[in-house]
């Protein structure tokens, strides 16, 4: 078999009809960071700018044949995980690693709740996710809040307090990222000492899609070789420039991240075209 022209990452993870976050998100990301995306869909979501008006799993069948589809004929360079949604769900999916992803690093980003706050993942869920699939990962990508159900600690504990108790449960890595914070702060932590992980402060609008922007790019930076410091580093500020050049305007609620800053390329196409059409 002929080496592949550049890595392949899969995204297993949920559906997102209006492209701002879950699949549609990690393609883009996937694509800006120089790799092959791959996807086992795990919830269809009907999702606008606005809200989550409903959502539908795919079933555990379903989620395992398209992993192995993918595996068997292209192989998996990388994993990211998204939106799982219940208990049986998690367990196909750390059964699914455990057959097809090999070595493979795999990024955790644990999705509990949207962005509109619509509850993505039931109990059972999170704590099937604690219990199978953290011991799996090798970086795993809480924001604030979701650190805190991962970690059972209240709002008065530190964003180092946490990543100590998440990468306690399994994974090799933690980045606790800061958005919900005021310094706006990412914190790595592998056992060693923990890393401040700084980023610009980009006031917007349209941040729909951030996190999974940042750890589909996380997976994609590993795929390609990079040491997982490395990877949140560079993750941190691809999604800092995404949130910058997000497309503020697009729907009626919070506007998708654009990792390809299209507005900057649309103008720049109309500009050409008019001094070319003269």
């Amino acid at each position: 078999m002929a080496e592949k022209p550049v890595p392949a990452v899969l995204s297993i993870a949920g559906s997102d009809s209006g492209g701002g976050a879950g699949i549609q998100a990690d393609l883009k990301a996937f694509a800006r960071c120089g790799v092959h995306g791959m996807t086992a869909i795990t919830a269809l979501t009907a999702q606008s700018t606005v809200g989550v008006e409903a959502v539908e799993q795919v079933s555990p069948e379903m989620i395992l044949a398209q992993v192995r589809a993918v595996a068997e004929d292209i192989g998996i360079d990388a994993v990211k995980i998204g939106m799982l949604g219940n208990a049986a769900t998690v367990a196909v999916v750390a059964e699914a690693l455990e057959r097809y992803a090999g070595e493979a690093p795999v990024v955790l980003d644990p999705v509990m709740v949207a962005e509109s706050g619509a509850r993505l993942s039931d109990d059972a869920a999170v704590d099937a996710l604690i219990n199978d699939l953290l011991p799996l990962v090798t970086i795993a990508t809480p924001n604030i809040p979701e650190a805190r159900v991962l970690a059972g600690l209240g709002d008065d504990a530190s964003q180092e307090d946490l990543a100590r108790v998440v990468q306690s449960l399994g994974p090799d890595a933690v980045v606790v990222t800061g958005g919900h914070s005021e310094a706006l702060v990412d914190l790595f932590f592998d056992g060693e000492e923990p890393v401040e992980i700084p980023g610009e402060r980009h006031p917007s609008d349209a941040a729909h899609g951030s996190g999974c922007t940042h750890s589909s790019s996380i997976a994609a930076f590993l795929a390609r070789g990079a040491e997982p410091l490395q990877a949140a580093a560079a993750a941190r500020q691809l999604a800092s420039l995404a949130v910058g050049a997000g497309l503020y305007g697009l729907g009626k609620g919070h506007g998708p991240v654009d990792v390809f800053d299209l507005a900057a390329r649309a103008r720049a196409d109309a500009a050409f075209a008019g001094e070319n059409g003269r």
